[in-house]
């Protein structure tokens, strides 16, 4: 029993838990999940678009996906509102390092900023936690291509691979199990899409139902953030056996 100590989100319990942060957590576990995972010549991440009607007229701007600076994107899972909020301040801080110092912001730096506005919402009075985690994928000359999870408690760490939301258990256990370090981006493509079609709580996996976007350096050295398009998507569904062909369908 919580016995009111979750009323604010400045209050312990007697048993160290500060039940607020613990609830934000919980918000996330019904949102759509988003898995990320690092190869070694790039950063994959896939997301779960969850579709509530079919009237709703499906925005030609992502869901799950977004550029924070041309070298760092990171996927959501949680209260878009919220989101939008911190991929903004994200942004600007961004610009704002790049400005001062002509270079661009370390990923892992960029990330403890993002996370310490997030903690300051956890230790004051009047305010809630953000109900959002992010996968944060990036590339820098120190550390090359970097894979960072936070939560809304304002903690963040790297990982090599990592799920967040709906069914998040079941998907870093099959990921523990199946991911190897020296994978490529191919590779890791088709275990993320392995991983979702097997946490996912809807039955057949279709373009519709996600987003797949990848981080990764060209030839010239540039580093590139692409998003897939639903034909790519579906090629790739195919390709893996994770889907039917279109015409088995109609």
């Amino acid at each position: 029993m919580s016995r009111r100590y979750d009323s604010r989100t400045t209050i312990f319990s007697p048993e160290g838990r500060l039940y607020q942060v613990e609830y934000a957590m919980e918000a996330i576990g019904n949102a759509g999940s988003a898995i990320g995972i690092l190869a070694k010549d790039g950063v994959v991440l896939i997301g779960e678009k969850k579709v509530t009607s079919k009237l709703l007229q499906t925005s030609t701007s992502t869901e799950k996906m977004y550029k924070i600076d041309d070298h760092v994107a990171c996927a959501v899972a949680g209260i878009m509102s919220d989101a939008n909020i911190l991929i903004n301040t994200a942004r600007v801080q961004a610009q704002r390092y790049t400005f001062t110092y002509q270079e661009p912001m370390p990923v892992e730096q960029l990330v403890q900023s993002l996370c310490d506005t997030k903690q300051g919402y956890t230790q004051f009075g009047g305010l809630r936690p953000f109900g959002v985690s992010f996968l944060f994928a990036g590339w820098d000359k120190n550390h090359g291509f970097q894979l960072y999870m936070s939560d809304p408690s304002g903690n963040y760490g790297g990982w090599k691979a990592a799920a967040v939301g709906a069914n998040n258990q079941a998907a870093q256990s099959i990921l523990k199990q199946d991911y190897k370090d020296d994978a490529t981006r191919e590779e890791v493509v088709e275990l993320a899409l392995k991983v979702l079609s097997k946490t996912m709580d809807s039955t057949s996996l279709t373009s519709e139902k996600l987003e797949l976007a990848e981080v990764f350096l060209t030839p010239s050295g540039n580093v590139k953030y692409h998003v897939h398009s639903p034909e790519s998507l579906t090629k790739l569904l195919v390709k893996h056996g994770v889907t039917q062909p279109a015409a088995e369908t109609s």
